[in-house]
């Protein structure tokens, strides 16, 4: 029963066939101006901030026209112009007088991106973005002016991925902004956006970005159907992508980076990596990736290759511990006393001589209430949620040593492990790292180390199992490439990293020229194996 419910909750659109949503019949646009402006005003009846500007008898000239735009989403200073170029057209006479009046207007617009539209739906399309829309009597088409704007968020520097050196500044909510930013990194023609509309109502504007000749061109291909083949009411984040187009949706590791961080976009397409960037949001999608990209930040190549080799082997201990210690240590004190040391064996002894609980029980406890107190730290007002977070940790573990709950040895585990899981720079593989904790210690509360050796076993091949669009996610492991070591945990140099990783990238294969090496040093490098020798 419960696997017919998880068939049925998974279940692809093709055997969903009836639930698929049908396209909606495009209508086209009628030829008289009072037409157009009824059918126009009709569907935006109880909209306050939908605006009408009928030029119809107004000027010199016999030709009626109007402009509807949606106040608060068009830029004030542009409409302004466009309101004074329209006032001068219909009030003087033009050289084009015999030409058809759509020609005579686009003429003298001060916009050079102007869109011909032919149906209803492009027109609401076109309104609801931040267009100003044409309407012109006895023409069917619609001229659509960009002149987008609004109130919007400046760039600022990212506040969930921060840098001690590096660039500070972050993606905004605005789609042409995070394009724009990504153009300042990669100054190259072959740089190329895709672009999307997704979601029946809130028709969200999703950039697919590659490198053309970097990327692989099936990478391209399958995110692009992928894309195409979502059909939903709304995208209001880049979490919605996320979710359609991910190869595992029953695992709980991710298989995107959402970053907002436009160098760490410009980085990863440079690797043969493509991006989705989503309108509404700063948090950008990269993939395919591996699961040791995400022990991987932007600061390791902006400082010396032995400091980034030294914080990446920080990180991958950090979440060994914090996925293992808790469950290692219940291990340790249930069943394998034999493994620790006589006096830590006494002096844990004594600790837990008045502890009413067993050390599962006591972990499950500790690590319940810190989860219930990172969570509160992050609901609350931002003014008091981190002097609450900690004073409450801090008083909550004291007052459990005191009261005899606890043992002073656990709290200092369940502490230390949630300070390691602050160490994986990428929230999402924290979270899965969080969640899998929880088994690993029920394993070793019932089995000793003999069940975390069973439950690391099925992880392993669980890992070895996924893939992020195509790409093995254990590569360069699982398959071995030898020439992906130099860019894991171990970061050589830049003047040694000569081509890009294998199976994420196209034909472009080579990074920089084969004899990169530091001005000055060549008799000592020279004496050195270069580490892309051997491919």
């Amino acid at each position: 029963m419960l696997f017919r419910w998880i068939k049925n909750v998974f279940k692809t659109p093709e055997e969903g066939g009836s639930q698929t949503k049908k396209p909606k019949h495009i209508e086209s646009m009628e030829i008289s101006l009072p037409l157009k402006l009824t059918s126009i005003k009709e569907a935006y009846e109880h909209s306050p901030d939908f605006v009408v500007r009928d030029f119809s008898g107004f000027g010199t000239k016999s030709s009626s026209l109007a402009i509807c735009y949606i106040e608060g989403l068009t830029d004030p200073a542009l409409l302004v112009e466009l309101m004074e170029s329209v006032n001068q057209f219909i009030n003087t006479t033009s050289p084009l007088e015999d030409h058809p009046l759509d020609v005579q207007v686009k003429r003298i617009l001060p916009s050079g991106n102007i869109q011909i539209l032919d149906s209803v739906q492009l027109v609401h399309k076109a309104i609801l973005t931040g267009n100003v829309v044409i309407l012109m009597d006895g023409i069917q088409n619609v001229l659509a002016v960009p002149i987008s704007g609004g109130a919007r968020r400046s760039v600022e520097e990212p506040t969930s991925q921060t840098v001690v050196r590096g660039p500070k500044e972050g993606f905004t909510e605005e789609l042409t902004t995070n394009i724009t930013l990504v153009r300042r990194k990669i100054r190259s023609p072959d740089l190329k956006f895709q672009m999307h509309n997704i979601g029946e109502y809130t028709q969200t504007s999703v950039a697919l970005a590659y490198i053309q000749g970097i990327a692989k061109p099936e990478v391209v291909a399958e995110v692009t159907k992928r894309l195409g083949s979502i059909n939903t009411d709304s995208i209001l984040e880049s979490g919605y992508i996320e979710e359609f187009i991910q190869d595992s949706p029953l695992t709980p590791f991710p298989t995107m980076i959402n970053t907002e961080r436009p160098d760490t976009v410009a980085g990863s397409l440079l690797d043969g990596q493509v991006a989705i960037l989503v309108d509404g949001t700063p948090f950008a999608l990269i993939a395919p990736v591996t699961f040791f990209n995400f022990f991987q930040t932007p600061e390791d190549y902006y400082q010396r290759y032995d400091i980034s080799t030294f914080l990446r082997a920080i990180r991958m201990m950090s979440f060994l511990i914090s996925l293992l210690l808790p469950s290692t240590f219940i291990a340790l004190t249930t069943f394998q006393q034999e493994m620790i040391p006589t006096t830590l064996l006494v002096t844990l002894a004594a600790q837990r001589e008045g502890v009413p609980f067993p050390a599962l029980l006591e972990a499950l406890l500790m690590e319940v209430t810190f989860e219930v107190i990172r969570e509160a730290g992050v609901r609350m007002p931002r003014a008091i949620g981190p002097a609450i977070s900690i004073v409450g940790a801090l008083v909550i573990g004291q007052a459990a040593v005191e009261a005899g709950l606890v043992s002073g040895a656990m709290v200092i585990v369940v502490s230390f492990t949630a300070i390691s899981n602050f160490v994986i720079p990428y929230f999402s593989m924290a979270t899965a790292v969080r969640l899998m904790r929880f088994p690993f210690m029920l394993l070793a509360g019932t089995l000793g180390l003999f069940g975390i050796l069973a439950g690391a076993v099925p992880l392993l091949a669980h890992l070895v199992s996924l893939k992020s669009l195509g790409v093995d996610y254990l590569m360069p492991f699982s398959p071995f490439y030898k020439s992906n070591i130099k860019d894991l945990i171990l970061r050589v140099p830049w003047w040694a990293m000569k081509t890009r990783p294998e199976e994420k990238v196209g034909l472009n294969k080579t990074r920089q020229a084969a004899h990169q090496y530091p001005s000055g040093s060549n008799n000592v490098i020279d004496s050195v194996n270069d580490p892309d020798s051997s491919k």
